[in-house]
């Protein structure tokens, strides 16, 4: 008989893990050793599953790089003993989460799948139930040749899957709670699983490794009509900050301002890196189309084309040498991991 395939399931924290005391009202967290008493439908799935938590779970808005490391460090340790992960995730935070392990997580040949919820599962009308089988499903999903399906890091919500760097958080009081503006879905869960393996990313590299050094470093300035950039001046001082994400309007654009020109100059020729991608909730950045952006150019801006404010972010984090900076730009202009459409 073919051996079942071994999903690990990893908790983090999150709606999604927390029950309601039937008497007090109170919620509490579950323990996912028995996640078959909440979820009895999983005990239907032909899948093995085991599970990790966190020793103390953290809500979303408290997750750090450090809780990045310790899933990337869970993930290779357990690599060779399970066919699939799926990590369970406060939603507010998960876009970030999930960009930054797909940057961390090199050589990725089976899946890390995330998913949480907007209710806990243990409420009669929660999404979390559905979110978590379905994503185990995902994880354990094999090709006729036994290989895995999806190979990279993905985010499980509301029955689509959507690549983890190209997501975001975009309601946080509807289930439809992730959209991916920039990308399509990798998978759609209907009456059947419909899997669209032509937007999947491969990695080319068949050896899994991890980054475990993370650099927040990192700043992000949203521009608006009269910003008065020199109060951002902090920002962008090179003693603190290795790069910064600079959300601009429509294409790239930014208003003709001297003082927000010299401090990019005095920064980036200090060795600095500045990120430009566009505040918009879908298109790229295409510095130097109109004359507003032009200028970027001319001081060494780079432009971050369509990716995500929060893949910009964790790239950085990522990839950013903290003891020379500009000696990164060449890898964070490449498109590693499917982040971005125009490179």
């Amino acid at each position: 008989m073919k051996a079942k395939p071994k999903v690990l399931i990893i908790y983090t924290g999150g709606t999604i893990g927390m029950i309601k005391d039937p008497v007090t009202g109170t919620l509490s967290n579950v323990d996912f050793n028995l996640i078959s008493h909440h979820v009895p439908e999983i005990n239907r799935l032909n899948i093995e599953i085991d599970s990790v938590s966190f020793s103390e779970p953290v809500d979303s808005s408290e997750i750090s790089p450090d809780h990045w490391i310790e899933i990337a460090q869970t993930i290779d340790k357990n690599y060779t003993n399970y066919n699939g992960f799926v990590v369970l995730h406060g939603s507010d935070t998960m876009a970030f989460t999930a960009a930054a392990l797909s940057f961390m997580l090199d050589g990725l040949q089976k899946p890390v799948i995330f998913t949480g919820s907007q209710l806990p599962i243990g409420v009669i009308r929660t999404d979390g139930k559905e979110n978590l089988i379905t994503a185990l499903e995902i994880a354990a999903a094999t090709n006729d040749e036994g290989k895995s399906l999806v190979t990279e890091v993905a985010v499980y919500f509301d029955y689509k899957l959507l690549r983890g760097n190209r997501c975001t958080k975009d309601s946080a009081e509807h289930f439809e709670a992730f959209r991916s503006p920039n990308y399509p879905e990798l998978a759609s869960a209907g009456v059947h699983l419909q899997y669209f393996e032509d937007e999947m990313y491969r990695s080319p590299s068949k050896d899994l490794s991890y980054k475990s050094e993370i650099n927040s470093r990192i700043g992000l300035v949203k521009l608006y009509p009269g910003i008065p950039f020199g109060l951002y001046r902090h920002v962008f001082n090179r003693d603190t900050t290795d790069a910064v994400v600079l959300e601009t309007f429509g294409a790239g654009n930014a208003p003709k301002n001297p003082e927000m020109y010299a401090i990019l100059k005095s920064f980036i020729q200090d060795g600095g890196i500045v990120l430009n991608i566009t505040q918009c909730s879908s298109g790229s950045v295409q510095q130097g189309l109109y004359h507003t952006s032009s200028e970027f150019n001319k001081l060494g801006v780079i432009s971050g084309g369509d990716m995500t404010t929060e893949a910009a972010i964790t790239k950085l984090m990522v990839l950013v040498d903290a003891n020379n900076p500009s000696e990164s730009i060449e890898k964070i202009t490449e498109n590693l991991r499917g982040e971005r459409s125009d490179s």
